[in-house]
C-alpha cells in the first residue's frame, strides 16, 4: 500500500527570509528540512528577536505541537536561508506509527530531545545574567578550540539573538569584560587574558 500522496504529504521550497509558520498559527503537519537551513524565533513587543533554534537538513519542527491540546506554534519558524520543507499530515503520522515501529521510536525520541532543548534553552536564557552567557558560550568554544584565541563562529549580532538581548547589550558587556582586563576582542575574534573566567 502506497502511504504517502499529495494530500498527505508535500514539498516546499522557502526564499531567505520567507515566515514559514506564524506564531499562534495551528500545527498542521510535521516538517522535515530537507534543503536550507529554518529558524525558530520568538518577536517581543519592542521588536527584539529571540532566536530559539537553528535547524538544517534533517531537522524536524513540529513533532512536539502536531498531537498537543493546544497544537498551535508559540514561535515563528522563519527560512535562513534558501530551504525546501517536507510536510507530513497528521493522519500520515498516525498510520506510520502504527505500521512501523521504527518510525514510532524515532518521533518519540525527537519529541524527547526536543523539551530538553527547550528546557535548557530556557533556563540558559531565564536565570543567567549577560555576563554568565557570554562566559558559557566562551567556556564551549574554548573546549572546541583548544586557544585563548577564539574565533567567533557566528556574528555578534547572532550571538545577542541567541542570548535574548540587545546588541548594544551585548557589547556593552563585552566592553566591560575588557575594562575588567578579562578579555579582549575584535569584530571576529575574542582573546582570554583571565582562564579563571572559564571556571
Amino acid at each position: 500500500m502506497r502511504l504517502f500522496n499529495s494530500t498527505n504529504s508535500w514539498i516546499t521550497q522557502y526564499n531567505k527570509g520567507q515566515i514559514i509558520h506564524l506564531q499562534n498559527e495551528m500545527c498542521r503537519t510535521m516538517d522535515i528540512v530537507l534543503e536550507g537551513k529554518v529558524a525558530v524565533q520568538k518577536i517581543d513587543e519592542d521588536g527584539g528577536i529571540l532566536k530559539i533554534n537553528v535547524f538544517s537538513q534533517g531537522g524536524i519542527l513540529g513533532a512536539n505541537l502536531l498531537f498537543a491540546r493546544e497544537n498551535y506554534y508559540h514561535m515563528t519558524v522563519v527560512s535562513e536561508s534558501p530551504s525546501v520543507l517536507l510536510h507530513i499530515s497528521k493522519d500520515l503520522i498516525l498510520e506510520l506509527s502504527q505500521t512501523n515501529v521504527h518510525f514510532m521510536t524515532g518521533l518519540m525520541t525527537v519529541i524527547s530531545d526536543r523539551t530538553l532543548l527547550l528546557t535548557d534553552k530556557i533556563d540558559a536564557i531565564s536565570l543567567k545574567t549577560i555576563r554568565q552567557k557570554i562566559i558559557d558560550y566562551l567556556r564551549y568554544e574554548y573546549s572546541l578550540q583548544k586557544s585563548n584565541i577564539l574565533k567567533m563562529s557566528i556574528t555578534k549580532k547572532d550571538l545577542a539573538e541567541r542570548f535574548g538581548i540587545e546588541r548594544t547589550s551585548l557589547s556593552r558587556e563585552l566592553n566591560k569584560m575588557r575594562k575588567d582586563g578579562l578579555l579582549e576582542y575584535t569584530s571576529n575574534t575574542i582573546t582570554l587574558k583571565k582562564f579563571d573566567l572559564l571556571k
